[in-house]
């Protein structure tokens, strides 16, 4: 077993005791066929350079998806789903990490009910160490980055200690392992 393959196993064993559905796909095409099956009603997808280099917009309007087209901030209450890719993801915590300045790319990810992110399995690194490197290069410019940490649905316990899931964001995270997407930590 690869160094790589043992890091996608550790992953998706992390991300699962966190909560997270994580399922090993073949292609994009069957990415946008699960979600197809999982999501009915308006889905955001942002503009992001994975999404634009695979026509991912059109993929999911094809499969009957209804794609939300205008200003994420006029999606409505509570969008059914938002659909990202990832910068990269952390096999020791099954954290998928997101450079998300652009405020789509927030909005997709804590609005919807249901998140789901597309991630290469060579996106994946061992630990919070070896994300260091790609973290300082993301924040390289004068300007102010957005980097989010997604770990399982959300959750909190602040309402008297009792475990609440979905209070500030999805109820459900959907890990989409997809080979061949990029391997490129900086593209998102």
């Amino acid at each position: 077993m690869s160094e790589q393959q043992v890091y996608l196993q550790r992953f998706m064993e992390a991300s699962r005791r966190v909560g997270a559905e994580v399922i090993e796909l073949e292609s994009l095409q069957m990415a946008v066929d699960y979600v197809a099956s999982k999501v009915h009603g308006r889905t955001l997808i942002p503009e992001t350079a994975l999404s634009v280099k695979h026509d991912l917009k059109n993929l999911m309007m094809k499969s009957g998806i209804d794609v939300f087209a205008g200003k994420f901030r006029e999606a409505g209450h509570v969008p059914a789903a938002g659909i990202t890719f990832c910068n990269f993801a952390m096999a020791d915590t099954g954290t998928v990490v997101l450079e998300s300045t652009d405020e789509d790319v927030r909005l997709a990810t804590t609005l919807p009910d249901v998140h789901f992110v597309i991630v290469d399995p060579e996106k994946i690194l061992k630990d919070n160490l070896a994300a260091a490197q790609p973290m300082s290069a993301m924040h390289i410019g004068s300007e102010p980055r957005f980097i989010a940490y997604i770990t399982g649905p959300s959750r909190t316990a602040d309402i008297e200690r009792v475990l609440t899931i979905g209070c500030h964001g999805p109820r459900e995270l959907h890990i989409l392992v997809v080979p061949s997407v990029s391997s490129d930590i900086m593209e998102m």
